[in-house]
C-alpha cells in the first residue's frame, strides 16, 4: 500500500502485476502506461464513513468491481493498492484483498497483521462493511477491523509511508 505521491516510483521499481487506485471524484488517476490497461482498477469515492453533503460513499457497485478485479488476480502476483494518503481507502481494499486471497485465515488475524504493518491504517469502514456483506462473512470482517482500532491519529501526518501486508504464514498479501 502507498499514497498517491509514491505510485509512480513504486511502479517504476517494483513493476506490480496489478494496481488498484481509489481516489476522490475529480482526482486524476496515475498514468501507468499501456501495459496496465487491463491491470489497473480505478474507483472513485471519498474516504468517508458516513454520508455527508456532496460526499460520494463507497457503493456496492464499487465493491463488486473490486471483487471482480481480485477474481482475475493471481495470488502469487504483486498487487499495489493506493489512495491519496495511503491510510483509509487503500488499507480497506488491501484488507479485502487479503481476506479474499486467504479465506482459510481468520479475518481478525488479517486485521491484526494490517495493524502491525501500519499503525496509521484507518481502513474505510464502509468499504469493509460492504465487502463483508458481498462475501457473506456475517460481519466478521467489519468486526475485526473495528476491534483492532482506528490506528494512530494522523493529525500531523499528511500521508502514510508505503508498506507491505504479510498475512500469517509469511505469504505476501497486497
Amino acid at each position: 500500500m502507498c499514497p498517491l505521491s509514491r505510485v509512480a516510483a513504486i511502479v517504476a521499481v517494483s513493476r506490480p502485476a496489478r494496481v488498484i487506485s481509489l481516489l476522490d471524484p475529480g482526482w486524476t488517476f496515475p498514468e501507468l502506461g499501456p501495459e496496465y490497461t487491463e491491470r489497473h482498477l480505478r474507483l472513485r469515492f471519498h474516504d468517508v464513513h458516513t454520508p455527508g453533503d456532496e460526499q460520494v460513499m463507497p457503493s456496492p457497485e464499487d465493491v463488486r468491481a473490486l471483487l471482480a478485479f481480485l477474481a482475475t488476480w493471481e495470488r502469487n502476483d504483486s498487487l499495489l493498492v493506493h489512495c491519496r494518503a495511503g491510510i483509509g481507502r487503500s488499507t480497506a481494499a488491501a484488507y479485502v484483498a487479503a481476506c479474499v486471497a486467504h479465506p482459510e485465515i481468520d479475518e481478525r488475524k488479517i486485521a491484526e497483521a494490517l495493524r502491525q504493518a501500519s499503525p496509521l491504517a484507518r481502513p474505510n469502514e464502509t468499504l469493509v462493511l460492504l465487502a463483508d456483506r458481498e462475501l457473506g462473512r456475517d460481519g466478521r470482517m467489519h468486526k475485526a477491523i473495528a476491534s483492532t482500532g482506528h490506528g494512530l491519529s494522523p493529525v500531523d501526518v499528511d500521508e502514510n509511508d508505503p508498506f507491505e501486508l504479510v498475512v500469517n504464514d509469511g505469504n505476501r498479501a497486497p
